[in-house]
Order: structure tokens, then sequence, then C-alpha cells
């Protein structure tokens, strides 16, 4: 990953941004020589917007298990067709 200063974000955005849509590497951004901020191309914060809906899906089970809230598969049918009616 590439970094680059908040003044050559500001003096040469265009370019950085078809640089970002062809190479498809994130540009770390710093601000005062602390990162400030991360550029991404579109496609690339999509998928990872998905990934991340998938892991908190997950981690919302893992802890419905921890906490018993579970059913088994007779009651799952159960509530199942209650929706569907």
């Amino acid at each position: 990953m590439r970094t680059e200063l908040v003044t050559t974000l500001k003096r040469q955005a265009t370019e950085l941004l078809s640089e970002l849509e062809r190479d498809r590497e994130p540009i770390l951004i710093t601000q005062h020589g602390l990162p400030s901020a991360y550029l991404v191309d579109v496609e690339s914060f999509e998928a990872l917007q998905r990934r991340m809906s998938l892991l908190e899906g997950i981690a919302r089970g893992e802890r419905a298990v921890d906490e018993g809230r579970t059913a088994t598969a007779a009651e799952a049918r159960l509530r199942m067709a209650r929706w569907l009616a």
C-alpha cells in the first residue's frame, strides 16, 4: 500500500483517482505525518462492506448460541411456517 500526503491529494486528485481505479491498491493519506484517511476504489469498498455485513451476522449468531437463544429444527420449522402463512 502506498502513502501520500494530503497536499498531494489536493494537488493531484485526478491522477490519484485514476491510479486507484487502475491499480485497485488502497492509498493511505497522511496529514502532519499522521495517518488521516484511506482512499479505496468503489468496487473494493463495496466488497469490504459485504464482508463486514456477513461477519457481523456470524457474530450475532455466535452470541445467540452463547446466550442459549437457539431453537430445535422442529421449533424453527414451526416458526417459519407461521411467517410464511
